[in-house]
């Protein structure tokens, strides 16, 4: 394997100074998945320091080491690369690998699909040169520069995932990206908490146009009420290339139809004029939507539509992101890595479609969506709706903010309510029948982990 960092040019690239003659194949921050010939970055967190790992990094392979601080233990003959601040390190390599690559880049945001759609079209390019991708959801202040540093030198093509809590954090990553191309997959209601409008998440994703590069080419969703704003926020960035997708008849990728079979779909589209079908592994209409902005940017980068269509066949879905499991005698569509409204209703949608075993039901398992602000207690209760339109035979709700959505429930398709995800475990469990088709879904922190977690085991002893 090539090098992908030696020691000279991690040097100049960083401003450090360099301990020993090495050089790295790759980069890791986590000593339990260190692989040999690993630089390891010692970063400094909230609870954990970097540092005091980094001789069992050594011991356990890694090529060198990059860190701020020297331990005690460290001899002078230990392959380090030393820098005042390990993270501004980090960037540093990660910038100098963007600088050094001919790789054509897109970079993705949005308030949901975001990494479904790194890796769609990771997946739809890979047979068409070598794809540097984040890891992941590497999407933030760290993962962003070390998805770059990872960049290979011989990499064709690089598709990076940007996310943000907060007003300015895209600018700051996307500046380190510099995309040919950029694609916003949806507004919707996430972090309005940090927010508090719809038009307020727009512009903070916008800032993602700062950084495209000269001649670049913006992708986005037609169909969501922020388009306009967004294309506005576009050509105010200088980029005129501002290409569309969605149903609409003048959508650039318009999706024609999209028919569920088994756990794939079978799709339609038209993608710049240039009819096409294919077959994806995954379901869903957020699914199909995301497929369109991958295919959108296939075309805008050049490569072979036909070819890139047809790998998305291959695709499947993320762990807790409609991954399908069948645990003993019920089928679970686990949703759990995150929730916001746009997302639950996608998510409901996915139940609706599934085909639910003889005597079964569809039953939902939802947790607080969080991060919603002022109008979180709002927007739980509205989710009935949803409910009802996607043929829910029972729900179960957990957290303070789902006690809203459990008093408008009508009486036929109440599980049960509790606090949270532990307590509700056992009642959600001692209602189950087999054939029922179970969708978990909340925010990271509503931890519906448990109710995942929960059913394994309930699989496990049953299979005994």
């Amino acid at each position: 394997m090539s090098a992908l960092w030696a020691a000279g040019e991690a040097e100049t690239a960083t401003g450090g100074k360099a301990q020993g003659a090495w050089d790295v194949t790759g980069i890791s921050i986590d000593t339990r998945t260190i692989e040999q010939g690993d630089l390891f970055v010692a970063l400094k967190g909230d609870n954990r320091d970097g540092h005091d790992f980094v001789v069992s990094a050594i011991e356990a392979g890694a090529g060198a080491a990059l860190v701020s601080d020297l331990s005690e233990r460290l001899t002078e003959k230990a392959p380090l690369l030393v820098v005042e601040d390990t993270l501004k390190g980090l960037e540093a390599l990660g910038r100098a690998a963007r600088a050094r690559s001919k790789a054509r880049i897109v970079a993705v945001t949005g308030s949901a699909g975001k990494t479904t759609t790194k890796e769609m079209l990771r997946l739809a390019l890979l047979n068409q040169g070598e794809v540097a991708a984040s890891a992941a959801s590497y999407n933030n202040h760290w993962g962003v520069p070390l998805s770059l540093a990872r960049m290979a030198r011989d990499a064709s093509h690089g598709v990076f995932e940007i996310g943000m809590n907060h007003e300015g954090e895209i600018r700051a990553l996307v500046s380190q990206v510099r995309p040919h191309i950029a694609i916003v997959t949806t507004i919707a209601p996430a972090h309005l908490e940090h927010f508090g409008t719809l038009e307020a998440i727009a512009d903070a994703k916008a800032e993602i146009f700062e950084g495209v590069e000269p001649g670049g080419t913006v992708i986005l969703p037609l169909d969501n009420p922020q388009f306009v704003r967004l294309a506005e926020k576009a050509r105010k960035c200088g980029v005129t290339n501002i290409l569309s997708f969605g149903v609409g008849e003048d959508a650039d990728a318009r999706l024609l139809n999209a028919k569920t079979l088994g756990e794939k779909q079978i799709i339609s589209a038209k993608i710049r004029g240039t009819r096409i079908e294919f077959a994806i592994g995954a379901v869903g209409a957020h699914i199909a939507s995301n497929a369109m902005a991958v295919l959108l940017a296939i075309d805008a980068l050049g490569c072979d539509l036909e070819q890139a269509a047809q790998a998305l066949s291959g695709f499947v879905p993320l762990k807790g992101r409609g991954v399908r499991v069948l645990l003993g005698d019920i089928e679970l569509i686990d949703e759990s890595y995150n929730a916001n409204p746009a997302s639950m209703a996608a998510a409901l949608g996915l139940l609706k479609a599934a085909n639910v075993g003889s005597g079964g039901r569809r039953i939902a398992v939802l947790g607080d969506m969080l991060e919603l602000g002022a109008g979180g207690p709002a927007l739980h209760p509205a989710m009935d709706d949803d409910i009802r339109e996607n043929d829910v035979d029972l729900v179960f709700l957990c957290g303070p903010q789902m006690r809203a959505l459990w008093e408008v429930l009508s009486a036929g398709c109440r599980g049960a309510y509790a606090e949270d995800s532990l307590l509700l475990k056992n009642s959600f469990l001692s209602q189950l029948r087999a054939g029922d088709i179970v969708l978990v879904k909340g925010s990271f922190g509503s931890r519906m982990t448990v109710i995942i977690e929960a059913l394994k085991t309930r699989a496990a002893v049953e299979a005994v």
